[in-house]
């Protein structure tokens, strides 16, 4: 098979991982597939390690569409055992290293997997006795003598396109995540097509992973490229510096990135002094990415920049080609090709353009459903009255421009009612930006007697730049009435979790510690 053979194939309206990975294999057996800090490994021993971790999956009583769990940092091994589980006709369930052990052992008992593959250092932390119940092997220690013997294969699994591929587990910070459940169909649609993508453009894929492999953002950079033939550098723990030795060392061409990461880039001092002229395409999501740090990477960064707007469960994928748009980064562009947004009142009424509401869309790339929560699936859904179809909620609020641009206004669970009026909160968070001083803010609602809700905002300051008090003089000046925040608290850092994400809820508890405003 041929290069042009491998892009007719992933222009298929269907295909499977497997043909695809073996494929490569014969193609390019020697050429780097996937590496990290310890270990590299060619496309011929990818596919062979997997296939072998696979069968002996399935030798260990591995049922078809039953889960894998997978708990640890990222490393090759980590990349091999969730490429088996879904050879060997299982689903990949990365489970989250930040969750308590209480989440932890709730998620694998609704994944309902029976193998727990796990690192020494995470099983260390979490005791001997952690689902002792489950087939465990520790990634770092037991993986090379528990696979099957050299040269086995599993028996071949050629999914019809429903069955699950994976479970991706959300980033609740209360009780059990919910198990978003993606499809091989849906994993074909989101990845086949962006490496199509890369082969008609003649792109060499040289990927640079830093987020967690638990994390559906980081499949943009794993999978994709892995389906192009490419080669995947995995980080196990994200550096500024380490980041910028590695892509300037493996002449990365893409990447995917959050916010925070992007940040932390662009204030490292030394960040001038590497050789970043391979990066072709950046990717970011996962976290609102302020208009002014895209213009930075744009001055600053090589290669194009994608910014792509979505959820795990799927909806309306928008993409910002902001090197291609320059005047619209406060925005997260357009809807992708096959995606449809609509913007809804309340009442699920569609707005009029340029009004703000609630934001539902409908893609190739929808979730199958939340495992065992049929109600949250159907909760999380708008039935269109036309069509019948089933869209997404995205949780977010927003308007559309004359241009077709999506603004995000703020979440919907984040929208503060004070005295029957609504506050959006990134309207308040922009205000506090632009005082001199201010690194990062944030506003929640808390409860009030006399307004039902008001707004509270949290920020980190540049020392000896400002202070709480003349800040929040300044910004309320500006401010309506209806708007103003009641209090402003300095705090160090922003509470995020493992890909950037702010945790309002624990900004909602400091506000409680610190005392509400009567």
């Amino acid at each position: 098979m041929t290069d042009n053979a491998m892009l007719e194939a992933l222009s298929a309206p269907f295909g499977t991982y497997r043909h695809i990975l073996h494929q490569w294999a014969e193609l390019q057996p020697y050429h780097p597939a996937i590496r990290d800090e310890h270990v590299e490994l060619d496309w011929r021993a990818l596919v062979a390690r997997a296939e072998r971790i696979a069968a002996r999956l399935q030798q260990t009583g591995l049922q078809q569409g039953q889960s894998v769990a997978i708990l640890g940092t990222s490393t090759v091994n980590y990349a091999l055992v969730f490429l088996a589980a879904v050879l060997a006709g299982g689903v990949a369930a990365p489970l989250t290293t930040s969750a308590s052990p209480e989440q932890l052992e709730g998620m694998a008992k609704d994944s309902g997997a029976r193998h727990l593959f796990i690192d020494r250092a995470k099983l260390t932390e979490l005791g001997d006795g952690f689902m002792a119940g489950l087939d465990r092997i520790i990634l770092d220690e037991e993986l090379d003598r528990w696979m099957a013997p050299e040269g086995d294969t599993a028996s071949p699994f050629v999914p019809t396109g429903t069955e699950p591929f994976n479970i991706i587990y959300s980033s609740g910070t209360t009780g059990i995540p919910k198990g978003i459940v993606h499809s091989h169909t849906m994993r074909w649609r989101q990845f086949a097509a962006t490496a199509a993508s890369y082969l008609g453009a003649g792109l060499e894929v040289r990927s640079l992973t830093s987020t967690p492999l638990y994390s559906n953002t980081t499949m943009v950079a794993f999978l994709s490229a892995l389906l192009a033939g490419g080669t995947v550098t995995i980080m196990g723990k994200f550096s500024t510096t380490r980041w910028l030795e590695l892509a300037q060392q493996h002449r990365i061409t893409v990447t995917m990135l959050v916010p925070v990461q992007y940040q932390r880039l662009m204030d490292e001092p030394c960040f001038d002094d590497f050789d970043l002229s391979s990066l072709a395409i950046k990717y970011c999501t996962s976290a609102p990415f302020s208009s002014e740090l895209k213009a930075e990477v744009l001055k600053r960064m090589p290669g194009g920049l994608i910014e792509i707007y979505s959820m795990t469960e799927g909806g309306v994928v928008c993409l910002l080609y902001a090197h291609e748009h320059p005047d619209k980064l406060h925005t997260v562009g357009r809807p992708a090709p096959g995606s449809e947004m609509k913007v809804l009142d309340d009442h699920d009424r569609e707005v009029p353009p340029g009004t703000s509401g609630n934001l539902v869309g409908i893609s190739p790339a929808m979730m199958a459903g939340y495992k065992n929560r049929d109600k949250a699936t159907s909760d999380a859904m708008w039935k269109n009255p036309e069509t019948g179809d089933l869209w997404m909620r995205m949780g977010d609020i927003g308007r559309v421009d004359e241009d077709g641009f999506v603004e995000l206004v703020g979440r919907a669970k984040d929208m503060i009612i004070s005295g029957g009026f609504n506050i959006y909160p990134v309207d308040l968070e922009a205000e506090l930006q632009k005082e001199d001083g201010v690194l990062e803010a944030a506003v929640i609602g808390v409860p009030s007697k006399r307004w039902g809700e008001t707004p509270v905002g949290f920020v980190t300051l540049e020392k000896g730049r400002a202070e709480a008090e003349t800040v929040l003089a300044a910004v309320n000046a500006r401010l309506g009435k209806t708007q103003r925040l009641a209090q402003l608290h300095v705090i160090s850092e922003m509470p995020r979790s493992h890909i950037g994400k702010l945790l309002k809820t624990e900004l909602r508890d400091q506000a409680e510690r610190l005392g509400l405003p009567d």
